[in-house]
């Protein structure tokens, strides 16, 4: 059974592993991410372990607790409850407040940049 699935985009990375509990997603996290990055260093690619960051998904209410410890380059990586992946800001429930939050102000400023003349439209 496939517990990990990982994408790759230029130079970003995500991985998902799932599994029964949190330790059992550590575990196997630690896991994949030191093949991955050993693939890398034969590849001579280096990732830079203090802008990599890992967020535990999860919608369950459990007492289990929730830090998670994942190495990269014998260092913990951040654990965050919301991070930015290819523009989408993904958060720990994948709710997506923040970014809908995000995007309608992005848009309300383009609106007032346009209404504001600034911008050539086509005449």
């Amino acid at each position: 059974m496939d517990r990990t699935k990982v994408v790759a985009y230029a130079d970003d990375l995500i991985m998902a592993t799932r599994g029964n509990s949190i330790r059992v997603v550590e575990n196997y996290t630690n896991i994949e991410l030191s093949k991955i990055n050993g693939w890398a260093k034969n590849n001579k690619i280096k990732f830079n372990d203090t802008k990599s960051k890992v967020m535990l998904v999860s919608r369950r209410k459990c007492k289990e607790n929730k830090n998670i410890t994942v190495d990269l380059n014998n260092k913990p990586l951040e654990q965050v409850t919301q991070m930015k992946y290819l523009g989408i800001i993904l958060d720990h429930k994948f709710r997506f407040h923040e970014h809908i939050t995000y995007a309608a102000e992005k848009c309300a400023k383009l609106i007032q940049f346009i209404k504001s003349g600034k911008i050539n439209m086509g005449d």
